[in-house]
């Protein structure tokens, strides 16, 4: 017997996988596009069948099924370049390939042009050839090739890129290709791939090229640069007509475009690539957001912590960030010794914690700090505020004894809940890293730590019935974690919270207490970030909600607008008033027709306004416009406290 999908199917030599497929209905009606028998993935034409065999077959909704789909349609993205170059510029010799990986939506792949000319409105030339080399149906066959046979094709054609690669894998002795030939273009097509690939080009029904893009070799700014196709492919037509679609609003919602139309940041490349200037805007909408953090953690018994943002190298070595992650680090001398502007703000913590012994009696201790850190990225993967170089995490740390880490995890993990929710994020997917059993070297602490640690967080989300996926080998090296994605508006998923546990700083800096024994223990540690980075969240939260933040988040709450100079005075008043009540007011008393003011107010996403002529004056009303709604009559300013009030409620 073998079983397929957890379905007991009747072994029989001889016979491949798609008769398998063929033979049973439920199998037939899929469009399975890869394998998988001991956790290694296969092509469907090359999968071993022996019996007692445990198979997996991977469609178009599986993780591993889309990345399948999505690098074979590099590969065909690929192919078709070689074809335009050799129909347009008399060789496709000329053009050389880099890399084409499947990403997170879609696929891209790098090309060295050699100098030609090529614009984005030749992506619908690569289109039209991609469309015939999928209508043709061509076979994807898989070939393995010796270390000197792979580097002489590549040779023959001066693949440099693809030379590069193969001498940095110095201890491999063979390598796959995988080729497809097209009769129409009379060309043979092959790429260095581990696979696995779809059995043939005609399984991509769909697909879109999107941008044509610049990116460095190897994201290295001192290499060569090249030219980066982004695509998407998809089995049905609708669907990326839906995902282009998806595609238009994001690029409306664009926090670096909104960014600067709503005055909230920008980044000067005179002062330095990923370092944020927060406009007034930006200043009140950051004020907002750590008010409201700072009071909702000094509710559930955390101190506030402050620590420098510089630090002698020696904190780093003791901490192992020295060692592991230099790389990431900005590192400069004082009186010739070296110091370091903060990556993490983790040890720090540690330092206020060992100031005194601590008693269990004491414990839980929780520290909490918004603090700017910083770390070194490549330019090339600089984007707004998703990826900086300074940027201000929202750290928390629990030191802990054994018994009070499930409670404590918890703790968080619901404060967790609580803060995306309240910032607008009703969906969220959750996963939980773990240790690879077979690599234990890799992590510190023990197996059975480690062991403890994580079923205490896969039973709290057991518990709370939180669906989950666990990714082995996915922890960090110094203890497991569970990381939550926010989606937002568009479905897109965003880093949001993070749980990790750690079994490396206690060691590393003896970070104990004085148990019921009199005896020194090691704390539990618990890292968490409730928001990750406040550049990051901010950025996810302009997509969001495409700058028309809700009242209470908003940096301007109310705009006040005179219509003649004559009514200054009594806009004056009233601003005095919205203000002693805590709301956050704008004031234009321009020499402007109404009308532009109104549209410069909407424009700004301005929740309301107030439009103050003679007659307001007179009557002492307030005539009101509400944003999406427009003119929602007059009313006195108490009035309008008691609607503010009850929205802000709302």
């Amino acid at each position: 017997m073998i079983t397929i999908n957890n379905k007991s199917i009747e072994y029989k030599e001889n016979k491949i996988l798609f008769d398998y497929i063929k033979e049973d209905a439920e199998f037939s009606k899929q469009k399975f596009l890869i394998s998988g028998v001991d956790n290694i993935l296969y092509d469907l034409k090359l999968t071993p069948i022996k019996d007692n065999n445990i198979i997996w077959l991977y469609d178009f909704s599986s993780e591993r099924g889309r990345d399948a789909y999505w690098h074979s349609t590099s590969h065909i993205l690929a192919m078709a370049m070689k074809v335009w170059f050799k129909k347009n510029h008399g060789g496709d010799e000329k053009v050389k390939l880099a890399i084409g990986p499947s990403i997170e939506n879609g696929f891209y792949y790098d090309f060295d042009l050699g100098g030609t000319a090529f614009k984005e409105e030749n992506l619908s030339e690569i289109e039209s050839i991609m469309k015939d080399l999928i209508e043709e149906n061509i076979p994807f066959v898989k070939s393995v090739l010796t270390r000197e046979e792979i580097l002489e094709k590549y040779k023959k054609s001066n693949e440099k890129f693809k030379i590069e690669i193969i001498e940095q894998y110095k201890d491999e002795k063979e390598f796959a290709i995988y080729s497809n030939y097209s009769k129409k273009y009379e060309m043979e097509f092959f790429d260095m791939c581990r696979g696995p690939h779809i059995p043939s080009t005609g399984y991509v029904k769909a697909f879109k090229l999107l941008s044509l893009a610049g990116a460095y070799w190897r994201g290295d700014e001192n290499k060569d640069m090249l030219a980066r196709i982004y695509g998407i492919s998809f089995p049905d037509k609708q669907m990326v007509k839906d995902y282009v679609e998806k595609i238009e609003e994001a690029k409306k919602r664009d926090h670096r475009v909104l960014g600067k139309k709503l005055e909230i940041f920008s980044i000067f490349e005179e002062t330095g690539s990923g370092l944020v200037y927060w406009h007034p805007h930006g200043g009140m909408l950051r004020d907002i957001i750590e008010r409201f953090w700072k009071d909702e953690h000094l509710k559930r018994g955390y101190d506030l912590v402050v620590t420098p943002h510089i630090a002698r190298a020696e904190l780093w070595k003791t901490s192992g960030h020295y060692d592991f992650y230099k790389e990431n680090m900005y590192i400069f001398k004082i009186d010739e010794e070296e110091y370091v502007l903060k990556p993490m703000n983790c040890p720090g913590h540690v330092m206020i914690y060992k100031t005194k012994i601590h008693s269990y009696r004491d414990l839980p201790v929780k520290y909490a700090e918004l603090g700017t850190v910083y770390r070194y990225e490549r330019s090339g993967a600089l984007h707004g505020l998703l990826r900086v170089r300074g940027f201000t995490q929202d750290d928390g740390h629990v030191f802990c004894t054994p018994s009070q880490l499930p409670e404590e995890v918890e703790k968080v993990f619901d404060f967790a809940v609580f803060m995306i929710e309240k910032f607008g994020y009703k969906k969220y997917s959750v996963e939980l890293s773990m240790r690879d059993p077979k690599n234990p070297a890799k992590y510190a602490g023990t197996a059975e730590e480690w062991d403890v640690a994580q079923k205490v967080l896969k039973d709290i989300l057991i518990k709370k019935n939180i669906s989950f996926v666990e990714m082995p080998g996915e922890a960090v090296f110094y203890g497991p974690k569970i990381d939550i994605k926010l989606q937002d508006a568009l479905g897109r998923e965003w880093q949001g919270p993070t749980v990790q546990f750690d079994f490396n700083l206690p060691r590393r800096f003896n970070v104990t207490y004085i148990g019921d024994d009199n005896k020194e223990h090691f704390v539990y540690m618990v890292h968490r970030a409730l928001l990750g980075s406040i550049e990051r969240f901010i950025g996810g939260l302009i997509e969001n909600y495409a700058g028309k933040f809700p009242l209470w988040l908003s940096p301007v709450q109310v705009a006040i607008l005179s219509v003649t100079d004559e009514t200054v005075d009594y806009s004056k008043e009233i601003c005095t008033i919205l203000k002693e009540n805590n709301i956050r007011v704008t004031e234009d008393y321009r020499n402007e027709k109404i009308g532009y003011k109104i549209r410069e107010a909407e424009n700004n996403q301005t929740p309301y306004m107030l439009i103050l002529g003679k007659k307001e004056k007179d009557e002492k009303i307030l005539s009101i416009r509400k944003k999406g709604e427009g003119d929602i009559g007059h009313l006195s300013a108490e009035e309008f406290l008691k609607l503010f009030k009850d929205s802000l409620n709302n």
